[in-house]
């Protein structure tokens, strides 16, 4: 996905602003953390894996398929709203070309399903946030309600049903809870999130990559249910992750030393592009108006589709 830096927020304030607390947990350290947990999930969903696996992409270049993937939900998170509009479009038009047949089931998959895009959605959201808790200081009870209603606000973005996104904690774990029967593995979804965990370097990501990956998913793999490590036959023993967690917050912590900043020190090595997102945030100046639209509203001043849609009605 490629996006013009200089206009990553010229219009407004985004969807939620500068007091939000997902601008606070999408640009702390340990959301690169969060976000490698979250792409190596997503793979349990066999119609997502599918359409993963079919374009062939993530066999050969892992890391683009993480940045590109970090760098939509980035630009959501923190982007004017304008930036936001035209990433959502330019990945729906993607996913539109993102069909096929699941071969486990036989059944048709597609990208742009509402089951698939909220999958996607929630384990980026959740998982970014789980590592702020982990490893960050976490946030106080009337900042994960907003937040939750910050992720239902940025669901809108894609083709998921509004009834259908949780917007508590209580709600996100129904909703882990109900989908988890139809979560599986499959030698496809294996060699996806071992792309993700432990890549080689001889698959065209570099010995950067490969190498910071790794170190990663001690972090990230620290953060999983036992059932979900079982299930992508990565589990590893509790020992471990008791050693893991008190020397990644030592990490984050003097990460974020760095004038908030401490997320730029490996995105360079981890995902590029959504290491530029961040640092054209921070430095940022006011945009134009201090207003944060809503979803619809950024949509009908600066949506192509809509006005492709009244050009034909026209």
């Amino acid at each position: 996905m490629t996006f013009d830096p200089t206009t990553l927020r010229r219009v407004d304030n985004g969807f939620f602003g500068p007091d939000s607390p997902s601008w606070k947990v999408w640009t702390a350290p340990t959301a690169v953390i969060g976000f490698q947990r979250a792409v190596a999930l997503e793979h349990f969903d066999p119609f997502l894996t599918a359409a993963v696996a079919d374009t062939g992409k993530i066999y050969s270049d892992p890391r683009s398929r993480l940045d590109h993937t970090f760098v939509y939900f980035l630009l959501v998170a923190v982007g004017d709203t304008r930036t936001a509009i035209a990433a959502s479009e330019r990945l729906m038009t993607l996913h539109t070309m993102a069909t096929g047949i699941e071969p486990i089931s036989g059944r048709r998959y597609s990208a742009n399903s509402p089951e698939t895009q909220l999958w996607i959605h929630l384990t980026g959201w959740h998982s970014v946030l789980k590592a702020y808790e982990m490893f960050g200081p976490g946030l106080d009870p009337g900042e994960e309600d907003r937040y939750w209603e910050e992720c239902a606000i940025a669901a809108e973005l894609q083709t998921c049903k509004p009834g259908e996104v949780p917007r508590t904690r209580d709600g996100v774990r129904e909703y882990f809870a109900d989908v988890r029967p139809r979560l599986c593995t499959s030698e496809r979804a294996q060699q996806g999130i071992r792309q993700m965990l432990f890549t080689s370097p001889r698959n065209g990501a570099g010995w950067t990559y490969a190498l910071g990956a790794r170190l990663l998913s001690l972090a990230s793999i620290a953060t999983l249910p036992k059932w979900m490590r079982v299930l992508g036959d990565f589990d590893r023993p509790g020992i471990v992750d008791l050693a893991v967690r008190p020397a990644a917050r030592i990490l984050v912590w003097l990460a974020a030393l760095f004038d908030e900043r401490g997320l730029l020190l490996a995105a360079p090595y981890i995902a590029p592009q959504a290491g530029e997102v961040l640092r054209k945030h921070l430095t940022a100046g006011p945009p134009d108006s201090p207003a944060t639209p809503t979803p619809s509203e950024a949509r009908a001043r600066y949506g192509t589709r809509n006005r492709a849609a009244d050009t034909v009605a026209g």
